[in-house]
């Protein structure tokens, strides 16, 4: 089982980024995918988090309004859109797949998530 993270770079505040979650070795939906990050001398957040089937979705506060988090089942793939970014945004994100009888919701916290990617750094400077 492998989650490839990608999509992370350096942007300006204000600033737009879209991270990819690809997975292989499961078949997506019947996990629930969850994003994360972790800055410097922080400890990992939850950021987003989709159900398996109707597109639930949870944000934490921080980022609601602003980032939007989708799913595509036929290509195994989850995606973060960031937008209006922040510097404060700036961490290694992390992709996770929950497996599990999310149908209609998804877990905000990261233990019950059974796969984990490597992370993308994510920087927002000017």
């Amino acid at each position: 089982v492998q989650l490839q993270a990608s999509g992370g770079g350096l942007v300006q505040p204000g600033g737009s980024l879209r991270l990819s979650c690809d997975a292989s070795g499961i078949t997506s939906e019947y996990y629930a995918i969850g994003w994360f990050r972790q800055a410097p001398g922080k400890e990992r957040e939850g950021v987003a988090c989709i159900s398996r089937r109707d597109g639930t979705a949870y944000y934490t506060d921080s980022v609601k309004d602003r980032f939007t988090i989708s799913r595509d089942n036929a290509k195994n793939t989850g995606y973060l859109q960031m937008n209006s970014l922040r510097p404060e945004d700036t961490a290694v994100y992390y992709c996770a797949a929950a497996g599990g009888t999310y149908f209609r919701t998804c877990p905000t916290s990261a233990l019950p998530y059974d796969y984990w990617g490597q992370g993308t750094q994510v920087t927002v400077s000017s």
